[in-house]
């Protein structure tokens, strides 16, 4: 295919394969633990870390990762066994929000002296194609260490997901392994912002796995589906923004897993009809 004889592609593959494979592992236990809400908080916080080091003249990629990773740890530790209400996400998430209009608007007139806003709208609808070689390397890297993670912690954090009291009266340290979780959830929102921004990213970590749990209830079977169900809404978004250039990467790679997403909720419905009438 014409489109591995483009350096910036095939950096974009490598990336966004890295990136697709950790949101779409944890996507599949925060749709199995109702914590989708903290996922769109945390793509938030990525524009107000982004914007930070912006506007402090610090490589974005720091106020990214610092910023997701230590909200996410404060969300665990302002909840009950890790685990955060509503209430606690959506405080945090819009006095966050705020704040990222603050360094936004610092960045704007102050700053670096150079800032026009238009890295910003980078973090907010991703720049997959402009990575560098380096950047797609690290992304890798980082997917793949986060993939390894959930599944290495996976057994514990499947128990301590299904039924917390009784994971914790097993032994299971069910606040540690919620924190450690939301941590990962943090690194992955922070990796994908950059293949389909802060605005865009809820669709590649929580559309795979909605897919995976429509189609599946065997929770590993689940796991590896909803992985191989974002890696792959990644390489058609790619290959559909390459036939058609005037198509943005991240919608294409957002509108394939959402029209997986639905492809699969379909099924589902048309199977439990099925087995209704027999």
């Amino acid at each position: 295919m014409s489109l591995f004889r483009h350096a910036f592609e095939v950096r974009a593959l490598l990336a966004g394969s890295g990136i697709a494979a950790a949101g779409g592992a944890v996507g599949y236990f925060l749709v199995l633990r109702a914590q989708v809400f903290t996922a769109d908080a945390l793509s938030h916080v990525a524009f107000t870390g982004a914007a930070a080091a912006l506007a402090f003249g610090v490589d974005l990629r720091v106020g990214l990762f610092v910023a997701t990773v230590a909200v996410a740890l404060l969300i665990a530790g302002l909840g009950r066994r890790g685990n955060a209400d509503d209430v606690v996400i959506g405080s945090v998430y819009v006095w966050l929000l705020g704040l990222g209009v603050f360094f936004l608007t610092r960045y704007t007139t102050h700053g670096s002296g150079t800032g026009n806003g238009s890295a910003t709208t980078a973090v907010l609808f991703g720049s997959i194609l402009g990575l560098s070689a380096q950047a797609a390397q690290v992304a890798a890297l980082i997917g793949i260490a986060v993939l390894v993670a959930v599944v290495a912690m996976g057994r514990p954090l499947l128990f301590a997901t299904l039924d917390p009291a009784v994971a914790a009266a097993r032994g299971v340290p069910v606040r540690t392994i919620s924190a450690a979780f939301l941590a990962l959830v943090g690194l992955a929102a922070a990796e994908a912002t950059q293949a389909v921004g802060a605005l865009l990213l809820l669709a590649l970590i929580a559309a795979p796995a909605g897919a995976a749990l429509a189609l599946t209830a065997r929770p590993f079977r689940g796991l590896a589906l909803s992985v191989a169900l974002a890696v792959g809404a990644v390489w058609a978004g790619l290959v559909l923004a390459y036939q058609f250039p005037r198509l943005p990467p991240s919608f294409a790679i957002t509108a394939v897993a959402t029209a997986a997403n639905a492809a699969a909720l379909i099924h589902r419905h048309r199977s439990t009809r099925s087995a209704a009438h027999t």
